[in-house]
């Protein structure tokens, strides 16, 4: 494991940041004038996960993506970014935008995340093209919160 500085979020876990993902973070600031509280490297995807500080999100996507656009160019790698939450549900319901999560149910005993999807048309949108999207929510869950997501659903309609 990279030597690195420990930082605390407002979540549960604590979790070190080595010197690339503070290197990225840093060149966010300076390109977007925007906070990232986290940074994930995930070579599967080939892609760099931002945690973004709450209220700041449309500053660091920028007029029309133009931020994350000019920093995939400068990283050489995709670029891809959640808004951070007070609460595990409302960080869920963020990793999976824009599919509208209707409830997140939580698993004590299993350590596991079961989410429920407003409508069946979203569960495309939920997995992402390879499962990128539910990688991403995996490696967030599992380092914010210790648990994994356990199942993708539509709501069952009555």
């Amino acid at each position: 494991m990279e030597k690195g500085a420990n930082i605390k979020l407002d979540f549960l876990m604590e979790r070190v940041i080595g010197f690339k993902e503070r290197r990225y973070i840093e060149e966010l600031r300076i390109l977007t004038k925007s906070t990232a509280l986290d940074c994930v490297i995930d070579l599967h995807f080939d892609r760099i996960i931002y945690v973004i500080k709450n209220g700041d999100m449309g500053i660091a996507i920028g007029r029309h993506g133009e931020n994350i656009n000019k920093l995939q160019r400068v990283l050489g790698k995709r670029i891809e970014m959640v808004e951070e939450a007070v609460g595990m549900e409302d960080f869920v319901r963020n990793l999976f935008k824009p599919a509208e999560v209707s409830r997140v149910f939580r698993d004590e005993d299993n350590n596991m995340i079961t989410v429920y999807l407003q409508r069946k048309a979203d569960l495309g949108i939920a997995i992402g093209k390879g499962g990128s999207n539910v990688e991403k929510a995996r490696i967030l869950c599992k380092r914010y919160f210790g648990m994994e997501i356990g199942g993708i659903l539509p709501e069952v309609e009555e």
